[in-house]
């Protein structure tokens, strides 16, 4: 089997899955991982012939897909931030939305070296980078880790902050360490079940708070997906519908009591409950804004404590 006609017979495969399009992008995707090929390459030697093992493998991972199964967790890689994280079942595949939610903790990041020098006679140095803002003592955490996508991301674009993470789950915190070695981003981790307000005391205090945390009714689970529904975690995706913004009352008390002076807090939101999101931490004594994402719908919070 060449290729060519490797590519061709699982692209037409995904098409009793998915649109030609996505197949086709599903297709490239994992022909690129048999093969550690890019497509121009594949193009150039599309008479090429997989080898024996190659075809048992590319056949493994198309009775994966045919099962819904995302290709992330097939392929146990997904791209955020312009790297390769190993995902699994044990953690949320990253969304596009939540590398918007990074870009807009270290442009807040970025701001705070305008002012701290000047207000803080030196207590904390700041200086830009070329590619990344240097940002000492400045300490960061991510609530509700998954993958680690958040603070592995955030270390490499903030590389003298301390960066702490937490997360429920015994296995989501197993794959964010995995992907901290892997990318060479040393974070703090701590297994915490966030919801109970006795495991606060084992968190640090921090100059900014960020989370993606459960935020979808119950309800919608009758609109959502196939492959989220069989295969992300729950555990990270659902709220009850009575308490839908549960997460985001416990993160503004947390910050109430864990903030350092002038902290940020930073949340992924659902994009039908933007007003009640910025509304509960303006009532706690925040001054919130909501920020769309790349298509237009409300996603994101920023909470300042006053």
């Amino acid at each position: 089997m060449t290729f060519y006609e490797a590519q061709q017979l699982l692209q037409k495969a995904l098409t009793e899955l998915y649109d030609d399009r996505e197949a086709a992008n599903i297709a490239d995707w994992v022909m690129e991982h048999v093969t550690k090929l890019r497509k121009i390459d594949r193009i150039m030697h599309k008479q090429s012939p997989l080898t024996p093992d190659k075809v048992n493998l590319l056949q493994e991972y198309t009775r994966e897909l045919l099962t819904h199964k995302p290709v992330q967790y097939v392929l146990h890689e997904a791209w955020f931030c312009g790297m390769p994280f190993y995902v699994d079942e044990n953690v949320l595949i990253p969304r596009p939305e939540t590398e918007e939610l990074v870009e807009w903790v270290v442009e807040n990041a970025g701001q705070k070296t305008e002012g701290r020098g000047q207000t803080e006679e030196g207590n904390r140095q700041w200086a830009m980078g070329n590619n990344s803002i240097q940002a000492t003592s400045l300490r960061i955490l991510d609530i509700g880790t998954g993958s680690g996508c958040i603070p592995v991301s955030l270390k490499k674009k903030l590389p003298q902050a301390e960066v702490f993470a937490c997360d429920v789950s015994e296995g989501a915190l197993a794959v964010a360490a995995h992907n901290a070695t892997a990318q060479q981003t040393p974070i703090n981790l701590f297994q915490v079940d966030f919801l109970d307000t006795n495991s606060w005391s084992a968190l640090p205090q921090v100059d900014i708070i960020v989370s993606n945390p459960p935020y979808i009714p119950q309800r919608d689970k009758q609109t959502m997906l196939q492959n989220v529904l069989a295969y992300e975690p729950h555990l990270a995706l659902f709220v009850p519908d009575n308490d839908a913004l549960v997460f985001y009352e416990a993160i503004a008390r947390f910050a109430e009591q864990t903030l350092l002076s002038r902290g940020s807090v930073f949340v992924e939101i659902h994009e039908d409950l933007g007003k009640q999101t910025m509304e509960l931490f303006e009532s706690k004594g925040f001054r919130a804004e909501v920020k769309k994402d790349f298509q237009g719908k409300d996603r994101m919070v920023k909470a300042v404590l006053s």
